[in-house]
């Protein structure tokens, strides 16, 4: 895994509520530059989200990169985490990464609302399919 997201979850372990890790997300979207406007098209666009979310997938070599953005400040921190997670993998390593075990790992399950939860899935399914093809 990586060691943006190995941070990530030992910052987790570090805060006791959840009500800290949640703001934890939400600056971690807050740091993450915005897409561009240009790239907020229904290409990119994520169905299956409450809110307004895209992402842009870049694969450079056999590197996996994508870039997001959201107009929910907590989804934002969603996108941030998944890029922590996969950003700079090869294809075949984020093609393969289990990210809702990962996730799980940060117990964000039990703590997003079912709306939320199919966002972060549908986002997930992208990023796989993105990463899948490009094998």
């Amino acid at each position: 895994m990586s060691k943006a997201f190995e941070t990530i979850v030992e910052d987790f372990e570090f805060l006791d509520d959840w009500e800290d890790r949640y703001r934890h997300v939400i600056d971690l979207g807050k740091a993450m530059p915005a897409l561009e406007e240009a790239l907020k098209v229904p290409s990119t666009k994520v169905h299956g989200c409450s809110s307004q979310v895209w992402l842009h997938p870049e694969i450079d070599g056999q590197v996996f990169k994508f870039r997001g953005d959201s107009d929910a400040m907590i989804v934002r921190g969603l996108i941030a985490v998944l890029a922590a997670l996969y950003n700079d993998l090869s294809v075949k390593e984020a093609a393969a990464v289990d990210a809702f075990s990962e996730l799980g790992r940060l117990g964000l399950n039990e703590h997003l609302s079912s709306q939320r939860s199919n966002g972060l899935r549908s986002m997930v399914e992208r990023l796989n399919m993105v990463a899948n093809a490009a094998i």
